[in-house]
């Protein structure tokens, strides 16, 4: 598989981010489609972490390595700086414990992308005031459906990077149809549908 085939815009983003010839880490890999164009284009070495069984088959099926675990539980089995990049691909909202997450993430890469929705998009607040919770490209379930446990605004996202000592050496604010935006970049809590962090680890050990 090659190209941008099954990639949503956020995964096309970070599959540029990476450097080539990195070793990746992908938690919350789903289908495997971002690993796959990583390893065709990019010539890394990658490893995909999911809990579900149906999206590790799918991206079992594409020749993608992978492990079937639990983020907030199981991150502990990674060795320290075993991986050049750490990817957590619109999978942060729905994780129990993110701290934890992110701790691990830093420990055991230097390079860590993000990509997350922005609860305080526009769109989402004009939502809020019609009475209704927002469904929108970045967050498209129904309140009573969705796999998300926490929402955050940019503001928010990047003031807890802050207090967890990573830091923001880049961000791509995407715009409602998923694509960079000049007025997202500018005033991306309130312009942003959704963002791409590239974090640098300061972990020491």
């Amino acid at each position: 598989m090659s190209g941008q085939t099954g990639l949503r815009p956020d995964q096309v983003i970070i599959s540029d981010l990476v450097p080539t010839g990195s070793r990746v880490l992908d938690l919350g890999c789903g289908d495997g489609v971002l690993l796959r164009r990583l390893m065709d284009e990019r010539y890394c070495l990658g490893t995909g972490v999911d809990s579900d069984t149906s999206e590790l088959l799918r991206a079992a099926a594409l020749g993608v390595p992978v492990l079937e675990m639990d983020l907030d539980a199981d991150l502990g089995e990674f060795h320290d700086d075993s991986y050049d990049v750490v990817v957590l691909s619109r999978t942060l909202q729905a994780v129990p414990r993110p701290g934890r997450v992110l701790a691990d993430m830093a420990r055991i890469g230097r390079l860590l992308i993000v990509s997350m929705p922005n609860f305080g998009y526009w769109r989402n607040r004009l939502r809020l005031l019609s009475g209704h919770m927002p469904v929108s490209k970045d967050l498209p379930f129904e309140w009573h459906d969705t796999p998300n446990v926490r929402y955050s605004t940019v503001a928010d996202l990047e003031s807890w990077f802050a207090e967890a000592g990573v830091d923001v050496l880049q961000r791509i604010s995407l715009g409602g149809r998923g694509r960079p935006t000049r007025a997202a970049g500018l005033a991306p809590n309130l312009l942003a549908g959704s963002t791409v962090h590239v974090l640098g680890s300061n972990w020491t050990g």
